[in-house]
């Protein structure tokens, strides 16, 4: 028991620098109006000014519903988190096993592939990984 409750923290700590990334875009979304709600260990942020970043600040056409740092996910609106939620955990996971390389490490893959004349998110490793688990 205290063995889980030693590795529960030391997974948060691991995580944490994605994290505070993700916080910092949460409280933009609830200084300008947005929500928050906790699902376990996660906290998910909706609305304001992220809302309009996951629009117009990606390379995918027409943004994307929902984003994750950490322990974190941020999105478009409630309904929006709910639709991406599955995809999104895949991706807590893989911070939880990459730490604090993780954006790091997805920002490299993405330009490599994308040099290499493939889709700097569709053909991103981490993406790929998430969309065979949660389609």
């Amino acid at each position: 028991m205290i063995a889980a409750a030693l590795r529960r923290c030391l997974l948060i700590l691991w995580v944490l620098p994605g994290t505070l990334v993700g916080l910092t875009f949460g409280l933009l979304a609830l200084a300008t109006g947005g929500g928050c709600r906790r699902r376990s260990i996660i906290l998910e942020f909706w609305g304001g000014a992220v809302t309009w970043m996951l629009k117009h600040c990606t390379p995918l056409p027409g943004g994307v519903s929902g984003m994750t740092l950490g322990h974190v996910v941020i999105g478009r609106s409630p309904e929006a988190l709910d639709f991406c939620r599955e995809h999104e955990l895949v991706h807590v996971r893989q911070y939880e096993r990459w730490g604090p390389f993780f954006i790091p490490v997805y920002l490299l893959l993405s330009v490599i592939i994308y040099f290499r004349g493939g889709h700097a998110y569709f053909d991103n490793p981490f993406e790929r990984e998430a969309y065979e688990e949660a389609p």
